[in-house]
């Protein structure tokens, strides 16, 4: 992180410097308190659970003299420290955030979606690494936060940054790109992932939209990449003081995918057109989805003054963050790990790579529970259910109370389908159910804590 001098930041945050120390300015921003030490500032956040305020003597200990903070009665005589008053710590970190992305100024792209968007995010940074110093969020850090903090990570030479953008309520994009004022703004997909906190699709589409108020470009309003759908992502529905680029299928978009080859764990590749020109595009991660967040990543390439080699080349080096359709070996069996998230979208998705994908024996899938999808819920798992019946996969294995309606959409076919109430119980019978040479999928929202399923698998099963 580039200096700030303190008042910089008191003046950038909206606070006011109620006590200072010999120490002039910050190299670091965080608001774990196990992160901090010398020279950098700790952000005290009150959650439900802990007041970070209490931490204040610890990163102290630390050799952090630097806080922010709404409390003052948590600071105590003989702290010598400079501390800077606000009336909310997690507001004028964004602030903060937003003013050290000025200092630095580098080209800024924005993701957001149902699905996707940390996969896009990853391929749109491996595309524009080829070229620029380039930067994105720690790990999954993309609420108001984690994405505050991840641009604190940014060094000064950084040319470009790819920032994620989640949300489940109104107004949360909004002020992530109140932060970030993106110079380029991507929406991967409208799907049904916080329909139970936004009521519909469409309530969804209005949320991701709010990104496009606050695109912003030395030459223009800033630029859309939208991935084609007849429901909301077109035209009609996204007119607005920018440019817009749509990736599809067809000749109504800019970007035109063709002959996608989903080859399962062994990657997909495609064709990509542009302005009538083709080229052949490989990326070794799994998914025909991922061959549309591959296309905005080049999208994006292009819309920066990339070269066609330099995309391609970048797309071929993709290695995707966290537990996001990844391969796994051990103990006689192939786990494809996709556990870091799951809605109904991407559960068809994951699916679709067990399907496609070579195995020497069965093919599996281990599947629990979807969160936040409101009163549809029962549906959709059910959908889920139906889909996997679809696949041709040979063993279904559903788990968690919401799941057994997804167990219930796939009765009645050729897959043989089981139910378990929870991990435990699946896990007793585990060593009993799958096989060496056994494809095992493992997905389910992030809530359930699936992973644990993938190292009982690969490291213990005898």
């Amino acid at each position: 992180m580039k200096y700030i001098s303190i008042d910089e930041a008191a003046q950038a945050a909206g606070g006011r410097i109620i006590r200072r120390c010999e120490e002039s300015g910050i190299r670091g921003v965080w608001h774990d308190s196990r992160e901090c030490g010398e020279g950098d500032l700790f952000v005290c956040i009150k959650g439900p659970n802990r007041d970070g305020h209490s931490f204040i003597p610890q990163v102290i200990g630390q050799g952090c003299r630097s806080l922010l903070i709404s409390d003052e009665t948590a600071l105590t005589d003989d702290m010598d420290v400079n501390a800077i008053l606000v009336e909310d710590t997690v507001y004028a970190m964004g602030q903060l955030a937003g003013y050290y992305l000025d200092l630095i100024d580098p080209v800024r792209v924005a993701v957001t979606g149902s699905v996707g968007k940390t996969s896009t995010r990853d391929m749109i940074y491996y595309v524009l690494s080829e070229r620029f110093r380039c930067g994105r969020n720690l790990k999954n850090y993309n609420n108001d936060i984690g994405l505050p903090i991840s641009i604190f990570q940014l060094e000064e030479d950084c040319e470009a940054v790819v920032l994620e953008m989640g949300m489940s309520h109104f107004g949360e994009i909004d002020r992530l790109a109140e932060i970030v004022r993106p110079n380029i703004g991507v929406i991967t997909n409208i799907g049904v992932s916080h329909m139970e906190n936004l009521g519909s699709r469409e309530g969804i589409f209005r949320a991701k939209m709010e990104v496009t108020k606050h695109l912003r470009s030395a030459e223009s309003s800033g630029t859309m990449v939208f991935v084609y759908d007849d429901e909301f992502l077109n035209p009609e529905n996204t007119s607005g003081d920018y440019e817009s680029i749509f990736i599809g299928t067809d000749g109504r978009s800019d970007y035109i995918l063709s002959e996608v080859e989903d080859r399962g764990v062994d990657g997909v590749s495609f064709q990509l057109e542009h302005n009538e020109v083709s080229r052949t595009v490989q990326i070794p991660v799994p998914g025909r989805h991922n061959a549309f967040n591959g296309a905005v990543a080049a999208a994006v390439g292009v819309r920066l003054g990339m070269t066609a080699d330099e995309i391609i080349r970048g797309l071929s080096n993709v290695s995707l963050t966290g537990s996001r359709l990844k391969v796994v070996r051990g103990n006689g069996v192939t786990v494809i790990d996709d556990t870091y998230n799951a809605s109904p979208d991407s559960m068809k998705g994951a699916l679709k790579v067990l399907q496609q994908s070579r195995c020497s024996g069965r093919r599996v899938a281990i599947l629990g529970e979807m969160y936040e999808l409101g009163d549809t819920s029962d549906k959709l798992h059910y959908g889920v259910g139906v889909f996997a019946r679809s696949c041709g996969i040979d063993l279904l294995v559903a788990i968690g109370p919401l799941a057994e309606n997804m167990a219930d959409g796939c009765r009645g076919g050729q897959t043989q389908t089981l139910y378990f109430p929870s991990k435990q119980a699946f896990l007793k019978k585990k060593d009993e159910l799958l096989k060496a040479g056994d494809l095992i999928l493992v997905k389910a929202s992030r809530g359930m804590k699936m992973e644990e399923i993938v190292e009982k698998l690969t490291d213990e099963r005898r």
